[in-house]
This record gives C-alpha cells, sequence and structure tokens, in this order.
C-alpha cells in the first residue's frame, strides 16, 4: 500500500517508539498495525488505550467480566472474518491459536464459529458478537437472557459488544487503507514449539 506509507521507526514519538521496540522484542516482529496507524500519533495512542483495556486483562484479576484472553480474541476472529477483514483474521487468529493452544481452532472460527471445536458457552458468546456486529440495531433484552443462560453477566455482554465494536473501526480502517498481515501471522500457533534441550 503506498497511499499510506508507514513512517519510519526513527521518526516516530518517544513513546510509540518505545512501545513499537517492546511489541518487537516480544514477537520477534513489527506488527504492521503498529506502524500503519502511528502516522497519526493521537490517533494511535487513543486506538491502543481502548485496545489495551479491552484486550490485556490478566484472568482471575478483572473486576468488570469473566472473559477469558482467548474468548476476546475468539470474538475479534469471528467479527472481523464476518467484516471481511484479512488483517485482523489472520492476526488475531494466530494470537487465538497461543492463548487456546488449539491449531485448528481460529480457522474454524473464522469460517463458522458454529461447528468449531468450542463450548456452548463460547457459541452463545459468538452468536451475541455476531449479532452486535451484524444487526446492533436489534438486540434486545431476549439476547442478554441468552448470554446469561450460559453464565455471562451484563458486565460480560459489555465487554462483548466493546471488543466486537471496536475491532468494528479496525476492520474498516485495516480493509480501507490495505493493511496486510505480517508474514510471520500466517504460521504463529500452528504446530507445537520444539522441546528445549538443555
Amino acid at each position: 500500500m503506498t497511499r499510506y506509507p508507514f513512517p519510519a521507526l526513527k521518526d516516530l514519538p518517544e513513546d510509540i517508539h518505545a512501545r513499537v521496540l517492546a511489541v518487537q522484542e516480544k514477537a520477534g516482529f513489527v506488527p504492521n498495525v503498529f506502524l500503519a496507524l502511528a502516522r497519526r500519533p493521537a490517533e494511535w495512542r487513543a486506538f491502543f488505550a481502548y485496545h489495551d483495556a479491552l484486550m490485556l486483562v490478566d484472568e482471575g484479576s478483572n473486576p468488570t467480566g469473566s472473559l477469558s484472553k482467548g474468548e476476546r480474541e475468539m470474538i475479534v476472529t469471528a467479527t472481523s472474518a464476518a467484516n471481511k477483514c484479512l488483517y485482523c483474521v489472520v492476526a488475531h487468529g494466530a494470537i487465538l491459536r497461543i492463548y487456546e493452544k488449539k491449531p485448528l481452532l481460529a480457522d474454524q472460527v473464522a469460517v463458522n464459529y458454529r461447528k468449531a471445536d468450542i463450548t456452548p458457552r463460547q457459541r452463545a458468546m459468538l452468536d451475541f458478537a455476531m449479532k452486535v456486529c451484524l444487526q446492533s440495531d436489534q438486540i434486545d433484552d431476549a439476547d442478554i437472557d441468552a448470554l446469561q443462560a450460559h453464565g455471562f453477566d451484563d458486565e460480560d455482554a459489555w465487554d462483548i459488544a466493546a471488543i466486537t465494536a471496536f475491532f468494528g473501526l479496525s476492520n474498516r480502517m485495516a480493509s480501507f487503507s490495505g493493511m496486510q498481515p505480517n508474514p510471520e501471522f500466517y504460521l504463529m500457533g500452528r504446530l507445537p514449539k520444539p522441546a528445549k534441550t538443555s
């Protein structure tokens, strides 16, 4: 994509530069979203602040909901597929495979979550997420009741809706700008890591 070229790493504001280097250190590469959005630093900061509030939770310590990190990635993968966002399906599908330790799961969730190797609770979660994604104007108490029948509460419903809505924005910006998934994402989590030898 040449209309919106990535800024040079050296030209990024100090806080963004530091975050990008930290991600590179952890992942071994810089996900393209970090550079694509950095052309507008104020928007980058707002985007990643909301992203982190929704997605970077410590399981068991989130006071407002019960969604695991893997379940959050399931929501992103399923709804990004509905929005036809190549970048988010591939990138978040990779993260989903890693969190759930299931190499086939992301493909199943992206293509047809109703036939995926997930629990009935997770299927109800994705039913709700997909309705928020495609028919949010039709959400009513019956949808919340269906979630509650599977042990979700009102805060979980908020989390599911917020993740779906936030990634709706992300999907559209990634697709509009022609953002491509890093090649590394395609292989992540598909094969078990080789055992370490001592």
